[in-house]
């Protein structure tokens, strides 16, 4: 309730101020009342149990960054049923919720904007700084403060900011606030694109042929993205990744996400199934494919959805390792990853199908410092990623061997004394 005083109270001044207004409206404790229609503005607490049968025709929610869950939200949503034009304004910075619904709506404004879905019903306006902006750059602040230089002062603003980012806290509800970023010290995104960008060599096939690699997969529940992927140690230390995907007919023909399917297919990174599901039986004929090029020593895995084929490549005569999905096994391995990328040591080709995984990564982290993979939204998926990870938790072992010279040697502190 206290949240949502502040916008009512603001309204009762804005009335009180205003001749005309106080003419046409009436003022109580708790109510705004315009009598010609019969209407009333009021607060409502968030407690969403108590607000059945209301009659709502426009509904303001303040500072949704708070909340937790869609049940106010919901609520309020349900009780315009009656009306032709109803309306509802939201009004936030960003915060420290990354399950709540400000996330989601931020992410369908972003969509939207880059056209990846159609909403012609909602206007979006974000204020906030760019992935790749730099924070301690002034000139990118009016991105999030359109009104810097006339209600904010720009070299006020800097000053607080200088002693705010020496305080973890601090420079959180800073970020958040004055920079419209979400600051969650739980979740932040795996590597950025100029890092990305980085890890632009190219491996001939050719150069791989007769290699050993690792070879991973993750099945989705058969009417999604699948993919694997083959993963080898160089011998001079970096690491090579060539990967494939496979998604249903369907969900190409009826998706309304500008993703690019059909250029994916056209590059030979994506196989686009004449069937209603992901037939796990091409998984196994292209992994089949790739060992006639190159020796795969082991085939990891997620066990989710993966028991058949699994029992399949066994049968096959293929060396198979479920890679367990918790921290204890991913964490490492993803640690170890980011620093492989951060060094410029990871080619893919340039895929632009692996590059679009990996870009769609978030890190989660739990109370104990430990990492996990999880995905922006329901539209970015990581499949591919998933799978480049279940075979790094093998190949990073091989790396290590592979990028020692063999040459120590040991001296004794009499041979450097004299």
């Amino acid at each position: 309730m206290k949240q949502a005083r502040i916008l009512f109270d603001e309204s009762k001044a804005m009335i009180k101020a205003s001749p005309k207004l106080d003419k046409n409206f009436r003022t109580l404790r708790d109510e705004i009342h315009y009598d010609a229609t019969i209407s009333k503005i009021m607060p409502q607490a968030s407690d969403s149990d108590k607000l059945d049968g209301l009659n709502t025709h426009m509904g303001i929610f303040d500072e949704i960054h708070e909340f937790k869950d869609y049940k106010l939200i919901s609520v309020i949503k349900n009780s315009r049923a009656a009306r032709l034009q109803p309306l509802l304004i939201y009004i936030t910075t960003a915060g420290y919720q990354l399950d709540g619904p400000l996330v989601d709506m931020v992410e369908a404004g972003r969509d939207t904007l880059d056209q990846i879905i159609e909403d012609e019903r909602t206007f979006y306006y974000l204020a906030s700084l760019d992935d790749d902006d730099d924070i301690n750059d002034s000139s990118n602040w009016i991105k999030a403060n359109p009104n810097l230089g006339v209600s904010i002062n720009l070299d006020e603003m800097k000053e607080e900011w200088e002693k705010a980012k020496r305080t973890p806290a601090e420079r959180g509800d800073f970020i958040t606030k004055r920079f419209n970023i979400f600051a969650n010290n739980d979740e932040m995104s795996f590597i950025d694109y100029p890092t990305l960008q980085k890890n632009n060599e190219i491996v001939s096939l050719e150069e791989l042929e007769g290699r050993p690699c690792t070879i991973g997969y993750d099945l989705s529940e058969t009417e999604d993205f699948t993919a694997a992927c083959a993963t080898f140690a160089l011998d001079n230390g970096k690491v090579a990744v060539l990967s494939h995907s496979w998604i249903p007919k369907h969900k190409v023909e009826y998706s309304n996400e500008k993703i690019p399917y059909r250029e994916w297919e056209e590059d030979g990174l994506l196989t686009v199934q004449d069937k209603p599901y992901i037939d796990y039986q091409d998984v196994l004929n292209w992994i089949i494919k790739m060992n006639e090029h190159y020796v795969v020593e082991k085939i990891t895995y997620d066990r989710a959805n993966a028991f058949k084929l699994n029992q399949e490549l066994k049968n096959y005569g293929f060396e198979t390792e479920e890679t367990r999905q918790g921290a204890l096994t991913l964490s490492p391995a993803l640690k170890d990853l980011k620093e492989m990328f951060l060094d410029g040591k990871i080619i893919f080709n340039n895929n632009p199908l692996m590059k679009w995984y990996i870009n769609n990564v978030q890190l989660k982290l739990d109370r104990n410092g430990n990492w996990l993979p999880s995905k922006q939204s329901r539209y970015r998926k990581i499949d591919g990623f998933a799978a480049f990870l279940n075979t790094y938790t093998d190949i990073m072992n091989k790396v290590v061997s592979d990028s020692g010279e063999g040459n120590i040697e040991f001296i004794s502190i009499k041979d450097i004394m004299r």
